[in-house]
């Protein structure tokens, strides 16, 4: 794969900045000085202020808009991603927004001419798969691809580990079970720092190689 360099002055757009990884890759793009522009679609105001960002209130279900404000740029980074406790159960909802969300990025970011689509997927995404959430995962990597971007970075973190802003008492328990054994657990499938995903990912869209490229646990930790 080819290694083009990385110029300064990129702007970078996040969707999904609010999220464990959005937000943590937001911090670290406003501290990156290779970006002069770091340009967030949200669905509501945010408590955050910088020279460099950007905030764009958005429908996402408003084509015309999403496109408009999506704007033009070098480098999407997509961080979308929901649960089924947030959508109540609702399949069909999930869909437009893990789904819907990151593929028409990729439609409307290909036509502006980002350079560059760095997407957070999940270990076992697999468009094959039984299994709902993989399924969904896999065939949003697998559309994405499909529109040629010179550079499809993937990322397939297993449990992210970070501050949640709404943590049930199961999940905290679950956590420290999870921290304790992880010793026992296939290295793919141990948790990582969503501040170890998030320089993951900016050091990917540094390098600039060219073609599709998938990272797992061991691929983002190293040189972390």
């Amino acid at each position: 794969m080819q290694n083009k360099g990385f110029m300064n002055g990129q702007t970078a757009v996040v969707l999904g900045a609010t999220g464990l990884v959005g937000s943590a890759l937001v911090q670290q793009l406003l501290n990156d000085a290779a970006f002069d522009r770091v340009r967030i679609l949200v669905r509501r105001a945010v408590d955050l202020q910088h020279p460099k960002l950007e905030i764009c209130i958005t429908d996402f279900s408003n084509y015309e808009q999403y496109r408009q404000q999506l704007g033009t740029g070098d480098c999407i980074f997509c961080c979308i991603g929901t649960t089924m406790a947030q959508v109540k159960g609702e399949k069909a909802l999930y869909r437009r927004i893990d789904f819907d969300i990151p593929v028409n990025a990729a439609r409307f970011g290909k036509e502006a001419g980002f350079q560059q689509y760095l997407l957070v997927s999940a270990i076992g995404a697999n468009s094959k798969s039984r299994i709902f959430y993989s399924r969904l995962k896999g065939e949003v990597e697998e559309v994405i691809a499909t529109y040629g971007f010179n550079s499809f970075h993937v990322f397939r973190p297993s449990f992210l580990i970070g501050n949640r802003k709404e943590q049930r008492t199961g999940e905290r328990i679950g956590i420290a079970l999870f921290r304790l054994f992880q010793f026992l657990i296939p290295s793919a499938y141990k948790g990582i720092a969503v501040t170890v995903v998030a320089k993951a990912m900016i050091r990917s869209a540094r390098q600039q190689q060219t073609g599709l490229h998938v990272y797992s646990y061991r691929q983002m930790i190293e040189n972390n």
